[in-house]
């Protein structure tokens, strides 16, 4: 599989893209920079996308990304999200105040967006592609993805602070290659991390030992104005599994 960090970060600044990751080219996580990331034709040839949670920095391109492939393209973006997490997108981005309602343009029968609820732990099938959605610690029912394809799993998790089920169920799979998760305060806040359930460096070192060992760890949703200090503090941790995600539109393949 090949993943490519349109978005990396927990901010919007020059240089610095909300989260959005993206599995050969059709299967996308979040969409904090869908939009802005990528061009409007590798746009369109997205098929289906997985939403973690509602917070902005992971939802706000999907207004322009309806907008930019309208009419476009012959089939939907399908969209799979916790009730919890399609509820809030409803609710207070396409609700034909703040954007227009992409579910039902440019027909009922026929939309731009078409977004399916996914119950945690279920596993279910995208293409290629079995999916199992796991709930994880932050706002808003959040959900951290476990993706297989070809023998290979790979694990996000987004936004979290401290977890475990993600962690029990990472232990099962014996083809895991990757792990993707988060770092987004340095360790002086540690207190704002743990409010808003995030993780610090500090915390991001215990968190390690609940996973499989071994197994590379690349960490995103850095905050673009401590992004110099939380590279400083990852690389004082001395373990040489840790990648930092500081480079939006890299590319990995597993």
């Amino acid at each position: 599989m090949e993943v490519k960090i349109i978005g990396g970060h927990g901010g919007v600044s020059p240089g610095f893209k909300a989260t959005s990751y993206l599995i050969d080219g059709k299967l996308l996580i979040d969409a904090g920079s869908v939009a802005s990331g990528i061009t409007i034709l590798e746009q369109s040839q997205i098929e289906h996308i997985l939403i973690s949670h509602s917070h902005l920095d992971h939802i706000s391109d999907l207004a322009f990304l309806a907008d930019n492939c309208f009419g476009m393209k012959s089939a939907p973006f399908e969209i799979y999200a916790h009730a919890t997490v399609a509820k809030s997108i409803m609710t207070h981005l396409l609700n034909d105040i703040i954007w227009p309602d992409f579910t039902k343009l440019p027909s009922k029968a026929n939309p731009t967006l078409r977004l399916h609820e996914i119950t945690p732990e279920k596993t279910f099938t995208l293409g290629e592609y079995k999916v199992t959605s796991v709930s994880v610690n932050h706002q808003g029912d959040a959900q951290g993805f476990l993706i297989e394809n070809k023998g290979i799993s790979l694990l996000f998790t987004q936004d979290t602070g401290p977890t475990d089920r993600i962690w029990e169920l990472a232990h099962e799979r014996k083809n895991l290659k990757a792990i993707f998760t988060e770092v987004s305060f340095p360790n002086h806040l540690i207190q704002v991390a743990i409010d808003s359930q995030h993780h610090t460096p500090r915390t991001m070192e215990q968190e390690l030992k609940k996973m499989p060992a071994t197994i590379p760890v690349y960490l995103g949703h850095l905050k673009p104005n401590f992004q110099g200090q939380l590279k400083e503090e990852i690389q004082s941790l001395g373990l040489d599994r840790l990648k930092v995600l500081d480079q939006d539109g890299s590319v990995f393949h597993f």
